[in-house]
């Protein structure tokens, strides 16, 4: 899948996003360890118009490549399980970063497009320090980039732009889904359009990369707990919460903190970009995912009243709170499915009212909304909260076979 990401400032920008009432069983909290760094819920940096909901931040640490003075820790940097790669916004940096080179000795960028917009800028490279884990030269996107102001008609005509932290809701993104990199196959073999870009000072082409000049997911260059994470968010109230704290782990069966134990697996397609099915209103929806940076649960049902403020387009605000129950099943390589399934149970409540009542909220689990891909299911980070989930990238081994897969 391209970028899942989805931010979402109640009473400012409505963006993608999952969400749902996943009220499973409480999880305990994590112990420190090297393979392991905090996250939180909360409003989002300094700047925004409004504060951030349903939106997961963690903390890195970036230097320039082979630099121990020159460096810099962002904070909120969004935790994105739909999306592969780190993504720094440039406004948001004090370090000089060069840009990497395409094959052609031109500038090497990438236009990424979220569901709910695009973000344009180049590849560079960093030294990247999260928790106790690190990983030299780095390829990552550097997002508004004042260099490259320039932005192709392919790229720029895939939605809105979100250059600027006021307009991402985040000093960065940090993309741990279950791909390896952010294009795959598809860009090393051909040109693919609104992806990787050649430029000089005048013009921009379409370019074919190939995966080791692609950004990578960036977990797999970690020396060891490098085949997925896990993350881990507890309950929260119906009403929603001021802020959530949780935790990021990473590694899968590396570590006697990241053991799967007993879950359910819910294979990926990798081939099409690391979808499951879920069967939802008697739809077979193949092209669904589970993404933290989604901000709601999206998917598409016209029975639900939409909010009439336009602060809350896209979101569902019925009369009273409705429940619902869809199945979650895995997929194969070819898209079929594997036959293992999950049952799932949510809530939609009325957003509009929801945000009226509590406006220093950040965290609802019953937030839900129209999704624009037919046959899509989008599970955001409601459905993370009160659950441990693993997301392993593909071919990476587990004791539960290789990825890309989900467990709960």
């Amino acid at each position: 899948m391209r970028g899942g990401c989805a931010l979402l400032a109640f009473l400012s920008v409505v963006s993608c996003g999952g969400g749902g009432n996943s009220l499973g069983a409480a999880t305990p909290p994590v112990q420190p360890a090297a393979n392991v760094v905090a996250a939180v819920v909360d409003g989002g940096p300094p700047g925004l118009s409004a504060l951030s909901v349903n939106t997961l931040y963690t903390t890195v640490t970036v230097c320039v490549p082979g630099s121990t003075t020159e460096c810099q820790t962002i904070d909120h940097i969004q935790v994105d399980t739909g999306s592969s790669g780190l993504r720094l916004l440039a406004p948001a940096l004090t370090l000089s970063l060069p840009v990497t080179a395409s094959s052609s000795g031109a500038s090497l960028l990438e236009c990424m497009v979220f569901v709910d917009g695009y973000s344009w800028g180049p590849v560079s490279r960093v030294d990247l320090q999260v928790a106790g884990e690190s990983a030299k030269s780095v390829l990552v996107q550097l997002i508004g980039d004042s260099r490259f102001p320039n932005v192709p008609s392919d790229c720029a005509s895939t939605g809105s732009a979100e250059d600027t932290v006021a307009a991402f809701g985040a000093n960065g993104i940090m993309g741990i889904g279950p791909l390896a990199q952010d294009c795959g196959p598809a860009c090393a073999t051909q040109a693919v359009p609104a992806f990787y870009y050649s430029c000089n000072a005048a013009t921009c082409q379409n370019a074919m990369v190939s995966l080791a000049s692609q950004v990578p997911n960036p977990v797999t260059l970690f020396a060891t707990d490098n085949n997925g994470a896990i993350i881990v968010l507890p309950n929260v109230a119906t009403d929603g919460a001021a802020s959530v704290a949780g935790s990021l782990i990473f590694g899968i069966d590396t570590e006697s903190n990241n053991q799967l134990g007993t879950v359910t697996v819910l294979s990926l397609d990798a081939t099409s970009g690391g979808y499951l099915t879920t069967i939802f209103n008697g739809q077979t929806l193949t092209l669904s995912f589970v993404d933290s940076g989604s901000s709601a649960l999206y998917f598409n049902d016209p029975s639900i009243a939409l909010c009439s403020s336009s602060g809350f387009s896209g979101l569902y605000c019925p009369a009273s709170a409705q429940n619902f129950g869809a199945t979650l099943q895995g997929q194969d390589a070819n898209g079929t499915s594997t036959g293992i399934s999950i049952p799932e149970s949510f809530t939609v409540a009325n957003a509009e009212a929801q945000a009226q009542a509590e406006p220093a909220f950040t965290a609802f689990p019953e937030l839900g909304g129209v999704f624009g891909t037919a046959g899509s299911f989008d599970w955001g980070l409601p459905f993370f909260y009160g659950r441990r989930i693993a997301v392993a990238i593909q071919d990476s081994p587990t004791t539960a076979g290789p990825g890309p897969f989900i467990a709960l």
